[in-house]
């Protein structure tokens, strides 16, 4: 990515780092670490990453453009058994911690892909293009700018915290500062 400053290459940028830290941080994983959920109402480690990847994909290929997201196109869903549409906003604490997920490096493949499909996307949007607004649940309308930097950065970088807080809590090192 270029150097250059502008929005497109700042959101581009923060979220491809997002993608590509929660891969580091899950890939080496094994299945009980991935699946620890603190205790009180807590999510797994495995699904806030899933929660962060599904959300990136799906709203940059879904919501802003009417493509199957990577998840649909690589038929994860079905690989993997987990919902087809969901990608966890919304579900009861009780659905949520249900979900099992596969290994750690499927996980953290499916996140690079990802992160590989919707950078170049994000920084080849004009400014036109992301002043433009839509409606996305629980958030409402919103400039497609925002959805990036509010939902996809900032929420995400949320459940990224979480996951560095869970797995200090199974003996691993932090994340950093």
């Amino acid at each position: 990515m270029s150097d250059t400053v502008n929005l497109q290459n700042y959101l581009a940028k923060y979220t491809e780092n997002l993608l590509r830290q929660t891969a580091a941080a899950i890939e080496d994983l094994n299945l009980e670490e991935l699946h620890y959920r603190p205790d009180g109402p807590c999510n797994s480690i495995a699904f806030d990453a899933w929660h962060i990847i599904r959300t990136a994909d799906n709203l940059i290929h879904f919501a802003f453009e009417r493509e199957m997201p990577i998840w649909i196109v690589q038929g994860l869903n079905e690989k993997w058994g987990l919902p087809k549409a969901d990608q966890g906003t919304g579900m009861t604490p009780e659905e949520a911690y249900a979900l099992r997920f596969p290994g750690a490096a499927q996980l953290a493949q499916y996140s690079r892909d990802v992160s590989a499909a919707i950078a170049p996307r994000i920084e080849a949007m004009t400014d036109e293009y992301l002043l433009e607004r839509i409606d996305i649940k629980p958030n409402g309308n919103l400039a497609k700018k925002d959805i990036i930097g509010q939902v996809i950065i900032n929420h995400g970088n949320n459940h990224y915290g979480q996951i560095n807080m869970a797995l200090t809590m199974v003996g691993k090192p932090g994340l950093g500062i």
